[in-house]
């Protein structure tokens, strides 16, 4: 395949996925200026082994893929700043402007309680967590982003959905 067939494909493959990538980083470290960087540093190192990594996924979707890449990216963004995520609750956009005053406060409360939740969980659930219900990922799309088996992927979200659980009702009976 040719230099300029590459490039056609690569750039389709930024512009369906770029959502996806930006949305993992921002939900890993927070905010839009990290997000947008670690989204930049993330197709930037697709680009150099993406004529490799379409050779072998055998005719595979690369999303999981490219969210492994911003994974580790944000892994390495985390263990060289040793920071923890602050997700800002102004940009998380998930609640519809259709609710009264009331619901938007108790809607805010109960989206606090689960951040809050979500923050608190081991890095390999939270990571799981992010890329089901923000991204969307099937089970078989995680396990291979995170290198693990299908089966061990949905134990592990099984887990991570249990643990945050008790913790949202932990939380609330303080």
């Amino acid at each position: 395949m040719d230099k300029v067939e590459l490039d056609r494909e690569f750039a389709e493959l930024y512009r369906s996925h770029l959502r996806d990538v930006y949305s993992y980083s921002y939900y890993r470290v927070g905010n839009h200026h990290d997000a947008e960087d670690l989204t930049e540093q993330a197709f930037l190192q697709a680009y150099r082994h993406f004529e490799r990594a379409r050779r072998e996924s055998n005719g595979r979707p690369l999303r999981p893929w490219l969210i492994r890449i911003a994974h580790n990216l944000a892994a390495n963004f985390y263990r060289d700043r040793s920071r923890k995520p602050q997700t800002s609750l102004d940009d998380a956009g998930i609640l519809p402007a259709t609710h009264d005053t009331e619901d938007l406060v108790e809607g805010r409360e109960e989206l606090e309680e689960v951040l809050a939740g979500v923050a608190k969980l081991p890095g390999d659930r939270r990571e799981a967590l992010i890329m089901r219900f923000a991204l969307g990922m099937d089970n078989r799309e995680i396990a291979r982003a995170l290198g693990r088996s299908e089966g061990a992927t949905k134990v592990l979200i099984h887990r991570a959905i249990r643990q945050l659980e008790h913790g949202i009702q932990k939380a609330a009976s303080e």
